[in-house]
């Protein structure tokens, strides 16, 4: 098991070639400790566990790795389904000036496309991601002040990664001086 940044996983996720849509997310408040769990899966693409922290509110660090390299039924019946109500996604910024207006354009035609037509939400996100050519995207649950229940599965099935990267973030909060400031 290989333990890196977590920007580093991110880019991992970024550049895998499979359906931007089908990655799922499920996360929450880390258990025992300061920060966040996140665990992002796609059925081809694996299965990746994140710990994060806010260091200050302009910088945030955190360790991650791989933890499957596919997502099965088993695994993947604690992600959220299509269904669910939250959204997350991974977004790079356009390359140059050129691309970026592209972009504008694109974005442009699917908001005045929705605005014209009945439309849902979830149908406006995925082609709101379309048009922003995000690399990742799809379902998510995640609860800032508590840990949902598929978080806590997923960290059981995955109890060696979830100790070591629970170490390392550790290390790295105590080499940030950086504590539960209020409680």
């Amino acid at each position: 098991m290989r333990i890196r940044e977590w920007d580093d996983i991110v880019e991992d996720v970024v550049e895998q070639d499979v359906d931007p849509e089908g990655w799922r997310a499920v996360g929450g408040k880390r258990s025992g400790g300061v920060g966040e769990d996140l665990y992002v899966g796609h059925p081809r693409g694996g299965v990746y566990m994140l710990k994060t922290y806010a260091k200050n509110p302009y910088e945030v660090r955190g360790v991650g790795t791989q933890v499957a390299r596919k997502l099965d039924d088993e695994i993947g019946s604690f992600l959220p389904a299509q269904d669910t109500d939250g959204r997350f996604a991974v977004q790079q910024p356009p390359e140059d000036e050129d691309a970026a207006e592209e972009t504008a354009r694109h974005v442009e035609e699917v908001v005045k496309a929705h605005a014209d037509a009945p439309t849902t939400p979830d149908d406006f996100f995925d082609d709101l991601m379309g048009a922003l050519d995000s690399p990742a995207f799809g379902p998510m649950e995640f609860d800032r002040y508590d840990r949902p229940d598929e978080a806590d599965e997923l960290s059981d099935r995955f109890e060696e990664a979830e100790e070591l990267l629970n170490a390392e973030l550790d290390e790295l909060v105590d080499e940030d001086d950086v504590g539960r400031a209020f409680q």
